[in-house]
């Protein structure tokens, strides 16, 4: 029974990894300027987590094929070192593929997180709240107004607690439902929950980006080719999760503009 246990962890293990290695699951067309880095990090963790899974896997067959029946009066061999030895092995080994992974991430991680976005970048507040996404555009004084929380109403669709009668700043902006951007032109997304943990998540832009209460998190992007791509939430975050979605229009800039004057319309 041992060796026809270690046999089927070998084929478990290898039918797992045939569904990636022959790529049945290929990744979303991307669409944004980082996203190559993205894909490339993936690649490269996938290779080294896959090499390392298969390798334990036939490890452990190994072990349990030549040591599970052991011959009457066989001696036992202990390891040299002891349990000691592979803890420590284990750890520098883990330890070094993380840090690895993290070094050779730098680059993708640093062109979203840690640079700051061009000064002409569309400035786009996003709010996540149970169970919906909405989305505020400067008017053409190019300022965000105040947000009151003790405004917000679903009610009044005053979603972001604007006082438009005392803040001028407020007066133009845009509220809507849906985001739009101009294609080619670098967004840059000012995110804050209202109430619970949320996730902004496109796969075409190779972009999620977790809500934390409390934070004013930054992102920024380029989109590059016009389409219609889905905003999911991917933070369990209540009873309505699983229909917590929006669009995302990429126009032209010209169809941008146009959008920008229709929204404004009908504030």
């Amino acid at each position: 029974m041992a060796k026809i246990f270690a046999v089927t962890i070998i084929l478990i293990a290898i039918a797992s990894a045939v569904p990636i290695v022959m790529h049945m699951w290929p990744m979303p067309q991307d669409i944004s300027t980082h996203g190559a880095l993205i894909d490339e990090q993936y690649a490269d963790t996938m290779l080294e987590a896959g090499i390392s899974f298969l390798a334990s896997q036939f490890l452990l067959a190994f072990f349990i094929w030549k040591f599970s029946a052991p011959r009457p009066g066989e001696r036992v061999k202990n390891f040299p070192g002891g349990a000691t030895g592979l803890v420590a092995a284990a750890f520098l080994l883990v330890g070094t593929e993380v840090l690895a992974l993290g070094v050779f991430g730098t680059k993708a991680w640093a062109s979203v997180y840690l640079t700051p976005p061009a000064a002409n970048a569309v400035p786009v507040q996003v709010q996540a709240g149970q169970f919906a996404f909405y989305f505020r555009y400067p008017g053409p004084d190019g300022t965000f107004g105040p947000i009151h929380p003790e405004q917000i109403s679903e009610a009044n669709a005053n979603f972001f607690g604007l006082d438009t009668t005392h803040d001028q700043d407020s007066k133009d902006d845009i509220v809507a439902a849906e985001m739009a951007i101009p294609v080619n032109r670098e967004i840059h997304l000012l995110m804050h929950s209202k109430d619970v943990g949320h996730s902004f998540f496109v796969p075409e832009l190779r972009i999620q980006q977790d809500f934390v209460p409390g934070l004013d998190v930054s992102v920024h992007f380029t989109a590059t080719k016009v389409g219609r791509y889905e905003i999911v939430c991917t933070q369990l975050c209540g009873l309505g999760h699983y229909n917590m979605k929006a669009y995302l229009e990429v126009k032209s800039q010209e169809d941008y503009d146009a959008w920008i004057k229709q929204q404004s319309a009908l504030q």
